[in-house]
C-alpha cells in the first residue's frame, strides 16, 4: 500500500521509470538503470544567497497625496539564476512499490507435525537381523554432528536431520524475511518428501499455501506469488495431487504452472535473462509431464512433448535429451522411431562418445542381439569403472544370456567399489535382490546380507520394496 504524499514545492522531472525489484530467493537478474541527478549537498557553486534588505531608498512625496512606500528591492532581483536541482531519488522512493510483508502464520511451531522416529528400514532390520549383527542407524535427526552444515547432510542422505534444522531455523526466523522463510519451507518439504512422508509433506504444503492465500490486500498477495515464492514451491504443491492419487489433477497443475511460465516468458523478451529464466523453467515442467506421461505408460504422449525440446534456439543441440526421447520410443514398442533418434545422436559431432555406446547397446538389447550389447557395455566399462548405469545393464545382458553368477558378480563389485552410491541406487537393488532369489534357495540369505550392507551406508527415505524383503 502506497503512503499519500505531499506535492513538491518545485515541479518534479518527468517520470523515468522505476526498476523492477529483483526476487531475492530465485535470484533472477537485476535490471540496470541510471540514477536520477541528485540533489547537492548545500548551494550550488556559483549561487549567492539573498543579502539582507538594503535601507528604504527616499520616498518621493506626490504634490496631493503621500504615496505608500515602496517595498525594498533585492540588489539580485533581476539576476539570473540556475533551475532549481531534481530532489534526489531517495531509497524509500525506489521501494515505494514494495509491499511490506510481516507473516507470522509462517513461523509458528502449529504449522509442522512431529517426524515419526522409525522407518520401514529399520522395521526390516528389526525382523531379519539380530540384535549383535544390527549396525546402529540414528533416528532422532541430530543436526548437531554435522556442526549445522548443510552440505555433509545432504551428501549423507540425512533428510531426516535437514527436516528438523529447517524447522527449528523457521520458528527463530523474523517473520519479515519472507524470501529466507520460504526458502527454509521447501527444504523442509523437499526433505519430508524425500524420506516419503508423503501425507506430513502434503498437510505441511497445505498449511503453507493457505497463510500465502490469506495475505492481504490483494497487490500484496500478487507480488508475493509473482516476485518471492520460490518456483519449486508451486512444483511442489502441484505434486500434492499426485500424491493423493489424482494423476490427471496432477497432470493439470502441471499444465497450467508450464502455461505460466510460456506466458512469463514472452512477456519479458525485452529482458533476454529473465526470458531464458521462464524458458527453462518451462522446460523442467516439460520434463516433469513426460515422466507422470510415461508412468501413466501413454509413451506416445511422453515423446510427442520432448521432442520438440531436442533442438535449442541457435541450432544447439541436445543429444542426451534426444537418447532420452529414442529410450521413451523403446519402452513404447517403438523401435523404428527409437532407431531415428539413436542414428540422429550418432551423427552429432557433440555428443558424448559413451552416451553414443549406450545408445548401441540399448538399441541392441531392443533387437535381442545381447552379445552386442554386452561388448558396448565392457567398452564403456574399460573406460569408466565407475559408470554405474553401464553396470546395472551388463547385468541385465548377462542374465538374459543365462550368465547368471556372472551378473550376480558384476553388481557385488560394484557394491563393494562404491557402496554409498550402489545402496542409494534402487533399480541396482532391486536386480541384484532377483538375481538371488534366481541363484538358489540361499537368496534369503543373500538378501538379509544385503540388508545389513544397505543399513550402513543408506541415509533416509530408501523405498525398502527394492529389497524384496516382506515386511510381514
Amino acid at each position: 500500500m502506497e503512503l499519500p504524499r505531499a506535492e513538491p514545492l518545485v515541479s518534479p522531472p518527468a517520470p523515468a521509470g522505476e526498476p523492477e525489484v529483483p526476487d531475492p530467493f530465485l535470484r533472477e537478474p537485476e535490471d540496470t538503470y541510471e540514477d536520477q541527478a541528485s540533489a547537492s549537498d548545500g548551494a550550488a557553486e556559483g549561487i549567492s544567497s539573498p543579502s539582507a534588505l538594503p535601507a528604504a531608498e527616499e520616498i518621493m512625496l506626490a504634490p496631493a497625496q503621500p504615496s505608500a512606500p515602496s517595498a525594498p528591492r533585492s540588489p539580485g532581483l533581476n539576476k539570473s539564476v540556475p533551475p532549481t536541482p531534481s530532489p534526489a531519488a531517495s531509497d524509500e522512493e525506489d521501494e515505494e512499490d514494495v509491499p511490506e510483508l510481516f507473516l507470522v502464520g509462517l513461523v509458528l511451531p502449529t504449522m509442522f507435525l512431529p517426524i515419526p522416529n522409525t522407518d520401514p528400514l529399520s522395521t526390516l532390520l528389526t525382523k531379519y537381523i539380530s540384535p549383535d549383527k544390527r549396525p546402529p542407524r540414528d533416528l532422532t535427526g541430530d543436526y548437531s554432528r554435522a556442526g549445522g552444515e548443510l552440505h555433509p547432510l545432504i551428501m549423507t542422505n540425512s533428510w531426516r536431520a535437514i527436516a528438523r534444522q529447517a524447522r527449528d531455523r523457521i520458528v527463530e526466523a523474523d517473520p519479515e524475511d519472507v524470501p529466507y522463510i520460504l526458502s527454509l519451507w521447501y527444504l523442509r518439504l523437499s526433505s519430508l518428501a524425500r524420506m516419503r512422508l508423503f501425507n506430513q509433506t502434503s498437510a505441511e504444503c497445505t498449511n503453507l499455501f493457505a497463510v500465502l492465500n490469506a495475505v492481504e490486500p490483494r497487490e500484496a498477495r500478487d507480488y508475493l506469488f509473482d516476485r518471492i515464492l520460490p518456483f519449486e514451491l508451486e512444483v511442489l504443491h502441484a505434486r500434492l495431487k499426485y500424491w493423493a492419487g489424482d494423476h490427471i489433477g496432477h497432470l493439470d497443475a502441471l499444465a497450467a504452472l508450464l502455461r505460466r511460465c510460456k506466458a512469463k516468458a514472452r512477456a519479458a523478451r525485452a529482458d533476454p535473462a529473465a526470458a531464458a529464466m521462464w524458458t527453462e523453467r518451462g522446460a523442467r515442467v516439460c520434463l516433469i509431464i513426460a515422466s507422470q506421461l510415461i508412468e501413466m505408460r501413454d509413451y506416445t504422449a511422453a515423446a510427442t512433448l520432448l521432442e520438440p525440446l531436442c533442438s535449442q534456439p541457435g541450432g544447439v543441440s541436445s543429444p542426451a535429451l534426444r537418447s532420452a526421447v529414442a529410450r521413451v520410443y523403446l519402452q513404447g514398442g517403438y523401435v523404428a522411431l527409437a532407431a531415428k533418434h539413436f542414428a540422429a545422436v550418432a551423427e552429432d559431432p557433440t555428443a558424448d562418445p559413451v552416451q553414443k555406446r549406450m545408445n548401441a547397446a540399448l538399441f541392441a538389447s531392443a533387437e535381442g542381439d545381447w552379445p552386442r550389447a554386452i561388448a558396448e557395455l565392457q567398452r564403456i566399462l574399460a573406460t569408466d569403472p565407475e559408470n554405474f548405469a553401464a553396470v546395472n545393464n551388463l547385468a541385465v545382458a548377462l542374465l538374459n544370456q543365462g550368465r547368471l553368477q556372472e551378473a550376480i558378480q558384476v553388481l557385488e563389485a560394484a557394491l563393494q567399489m562404491s557402496p554409498a552410491t550402489i545402496v542409494t541406487a534402487e533399480p541396482f537393488l532391486f536386480n541384484l535382490s532377483t538375481l538371488y532369489e534366481l541363484r538358489s534357495a540361499a537368496g534369503a540369505d543373500k538378501k538379509r546380507e544385503l540388508l545389513i550392507e544397505v543399513a550402513k551406508w543408506a541415509g533416509d527415505g530408501l523405498r525398502t520394496t527394492c529389497l524384496k524383503l516382506p515386511t510381514t
